[in-house]
């Protein structure tokens, strides 16, 4: 099977890649809801396999270490998303996304702001104005250059969109960030690049360094798109990347 191999581009820490990205990949080899997870950094610059065994699919490296695995999950264990904001609210609160005041992943594939349209898919999300403390959105259109043949965003870029917004519900509450460590999702349907959509996350709970996160992706008439279920380890912020 032809390797996985991360670039730069597709990073979330430094060094490893973007986790929702990561997911995703192995989540399309499966149909409705799927849950993965990373069990070790998935490398950049290092050949990856995707294994497909009786309905779960494996990601390791070239010496069969296990990084990431993925199954199918019940629908039931994805949260209801609140009401999304209109596109005006959505707008105002990408703004106040803390990643732009204080960088703690600037070069991140989905939220990182040094990267530029195109290259990464640059997903602020802030607090909402009026809404429960953590609640956060942001307006994002997937940009053409990462179009696939239909012209929709391919599912790991789906999967990775919904990836950062989950840690800033915690981080915008002063919780400080965290290493994603599983994701439930499903994707409904896949936006046509250019196609503005609204992100939006929540905080449902804390179990001791775990933050359990939901996410979702609608479009601007408000059908629901994607939603996900995340659990973060938390950890300090990260400082700004040289």
């Amino acid at each position: 099977m032809k390797p996985i191999i991360l670039s730069q581009q597709f990073c979330g820490p430094p060094n490893s890649g973007n986790g929702g990205y990561v997911m995703g990949l192995m989540a399309k080899a499966l149909k409705g809801p799927v849950t993965a997870f990373l069990r070790a950094p998935p490398l950049l610059q290092t050949p990856l396999f995707l294994r497909e065994e009786a309905g779960q699919v494996r990601l390791v490296d070239a010496g069969e270490r296990l990084i990431g695995e993925a199954s199918r999950a019940a629908e039931n264990a994805l949260p209801e998303p609140p009401s999304p904001p209109d596109v005006a609210d959505a707008l105002a609160a990408g703004r106040r996304f803390p990643g732009l005041e204080r960088p703690f992943h600037p070069i991140c594939f989905t939220c990182g702001d040094r990267l530029e349209e195109g290259f990464g898919l640059r997903v602020f999300v802030g607090q909402i104005d009026g809404a429960a403390d953590g609640h956060v959105a942001g307006a994002w259109a997937a940009n053409p250059a990462f179009a696939d043949d239909l012209g929709r965003a391919p599912l790991e870029v789906v999967w990775a969109a919904l990836d950062c917004p989950g840690s800033v519900a915690w981080v915008v509450q002063g919780a400080g960030g965290g290493l994603l460590g599983s994701m439930t999702c499903e994707v409904l349907r896949r936006p046509a690049v250019g196609e503005t959509c609204i992100v939006s996350a929540w905080p449902i709970e804390a179990e001791g360094r775990k933050k359990i996160s939901g996410t979702a992706l609608f479009s601007t008439g408000g059908e629901l798109l994607a939603r996900s279920r995340q659990v973060w380890i938390g950890r300090p912020m990260v400082a700004q990347a040289a």
